[in-house]
């Protein structure tokens, strides 16, 4: 509920700071004293427009806060959206800023930190429900129907699982539209896969080879130079000249020769060993260039050959990847793919048949669904008649018009006809009014006057009350069209709301007034030439004086009459009570 509510250089408000209870707030005073400012204050906090008119004059920018305390089944909700916004503090208080400044800009914050105002909306309808005079959006937007009557028909279960039902049948038919789709360019789609597929598979590629088939053309390519290299070295090691020895047979003399020290100088035996060890280096070496050069090929034909493979693979890489670990993987994707489209056909057929079974289904879960809201309209229509009698509107009929549409692709009925559907159902809901007698019922948008309107808005919040999640209501003159003769009722069921909800109403009326738990005064006064609005809580004397006031001219017999009124609004409450 709303516990706190500061207002700063908002229209003729300079600063307001006012605390909350829980029960029925009253808001009296002249017009034009600032109650619909008050309002409009709310409004722009909960995310409506933000107009740079509503700048105090003289001031940079308008301020609203509200804190509310989450006590209820709101609460959920609530703690839900600021978890998933990581704005969540104190799980049961939530604080809601708006500013716009004289430029036009506006900030909104949630606990301290900017938003979106689109935020401020999405919690201020799970937090407040306004009703003005020409505002009762539940009531007069046929959209908003359906979602009345389920809180009062409380059909969370079967309409969960009709849900999910639902959406099991959206994801089936975005498959086989897609399916479809893919069929209907099958066989192009099919011959370029194919085409893909088969030039892979017939490559035959290993991942790795290119780099060695790049050595191997080195190699090939430079086999005349790689073998005078290796002859060249081979002559120097192991074959010699008349005029020079190898050195084979050289490092052979000399590796003797220390032998033949070592025999006689023993310490030396470490130089006759690495002597003896680089004699067989070189013979290892030796031998290394004959095999080397025994597997020197002179063939340009193989030279060919792998020229002629690095080209296809470089090909292969550029269409389909830049490895040949990717174009494997390529090759393999696009088989997957052609596996799937072949069989497509196959599963088309299965998930038609899902889909025939999924509507079945559907159409046994709504038609439920469906009793079940028009067993709720009744019992609705026959609670918010009773309501309307004890408002003076004795001849009123509430009911509730249910219609469907037609749609070839729809929820199949017994006699063979196919109707829409959605994820709440197939049942499209009205809410219809004959305020007098004689008058069919027709849509309430149409009928309703203000009064009257305001009347069946209470009338609605009584029948609902424990199925209306909302915990603060605010009316708006509701007392418009009302005489005071009703009064006294609108003022006992306003009460009798407020044991479930927190509920604000601004009146004119005293004997609406004197049902509130709390009764704020608005004034509007100047002082040093500005403008100002003022809010007092009334209580004892005062609250009797403006219930006087409101009245006529304060005499003896209108305070008489206010107290008389209170009296009677107290024994009213207690036979409610008892």
């Amino acid at each position: 509920m709303l516990t706190e509510l500061h207002i700063q250089n908002f229209a003729i408000i300079d600063k307001l700071d006012l605390r909350f209870d829980s029960g029925l707030i009253i808001l009296t005073g002249e017009t034009g004293a600032g109650k619909s400012i008050i309002l409009d204050a709310v409004v722009m906090l909960l995310g409506g427009k933000a107009d740079t008119t509503f700048v105090r004059t003289d001031s940079d920018a308008a301020f609203v806060e509200a804190v509310f305390q989450l006590t209820g089944p709101e609460k959920e909700a609530v703690t839900e959206v600021l978890t998933r916004e990581e704005l969540l503090d104190d799980p049961n208080y939530v604080v809601l800023m708006r500013e716009v400044r004289k430029e036009g800009r506006s900030v909104a914050r949630v606990n301290g930190r900017t938003v979106n105002v689109g935020l401020l909306k999405e919690l201020g309808a799970l937090l407040i429900d306004i009703h003005g005079q020409a505002e009762h959006l539940s009531l007069l937007d046929p959209r908003a129907h359906l979602g009345l009557l389920d809180r009062f028909a409380e059909v969370d279960r079967p309409l969960g699982d009709y849900r999910q039902s639902y959406q099991s049948l959206l994801g089936l038919r975005r498959e086989l539209t897609e399916l479809r789709k893919a069929q209907s360019d099958a066989e192009r789609r099919i011959e370029m896969l194919t085409y893909q597929a088969e030039e892979i598979e017939v490559a035959r590629l290993k991942a790795g080879e290119d780099e060695e088939l790049r050595k191997e053309r080195d190699r090939l390519a430079n086999a005349e130079a790689l073998a005078q290299n290796a002859q060249e070295a081979l002559a120097v090691l192991d074959e010699g000249s008349p005029e020079v020895p190898a050195a084979t047979d050289l490092i052979g003399q000399a590796a003797q020769a220390l032998a033949a020290l070592a025999k006689i100088d023993p310490e030396q035996n470490e130089l006759a060993n690495q002597a003896e060890l680089m004699l067989n280096t070189i013979s290892d070496v030796v031998h290394g260039l004959q095999n080397y050069l025994e597997e020197i090929e002179f063939n340009p034909k193989r030279l060919d050959e792998v020229e002629e493979r690095l080209d296809l693979i470089h090909t292969l890489t550029r269409k389909y990847g830049g490895n040949i670990p990717a174009v494997i993987a390529y090759g393999t994707d696009a088989r997957k793919q052609l596996e799937t489209l072949t069989g497509a056909a196959d599963r088309i057929d299965e998930l038609e048949m899902q889909e025939a079974k999924l509507l079945e289904k559907l159409a046994k879960q709504g038609g439920a669904l469906s009793e079940k809201r028009k067993s709720a309209a009744t019992a609705m229509g026959k609670g918010i008649e009773a309501e309307l009698n004890d408002l003076r509107m004795e001849a009123a009929r509430f009911g509730v018009d249910f219609q469907t549409r037609p749609d070839v692709n729809g929820i199949p009925l017994p006699d063979g006809a196919r109707i829409a559907f959605g994820q709440n159902g197939f049942d499209r809901v009205e809410f219809l009014i004959a305020p007098n007698p004689g008058e069919g019922l027709k849509p309430l948008a149409k009928i309703a006057s203000g009064g009257e309107t305001s009347r069946l808005m209470l009338g609605l919040k009584n029948v609902l009350a424990r199925a209306d999640e909302v915990p603060s209501l605010i009316f708006d003159e509701i007392d418009q069209g009302i005489g005071g003769r009703v009064g006294m009722v609108v003022g006992q069921k306003l009460w009798n709301l407020s044991r479930s909800h927190q509920v604000f109403c601004v009146t004119h009326l005293p004997q609406l007034a004197v049902f509130g738990d709390q009764h704020y005064q608005v004034q509007k006064l100047v002082d040093k030439g500005r403008t100002l609005t003022r809010v007092e809580n009334l209580e004892g004397e005062s609250r009797l004086l403006e219930l006087s006031q409101m009245l006529g001219e304060v005499g003896e017999g209108t305070l008489r009459s206010a107290h008389e009124l209170l009296q009677s609004a107290r024994q009213m409450v207690k036979t409610t009570k008892k």
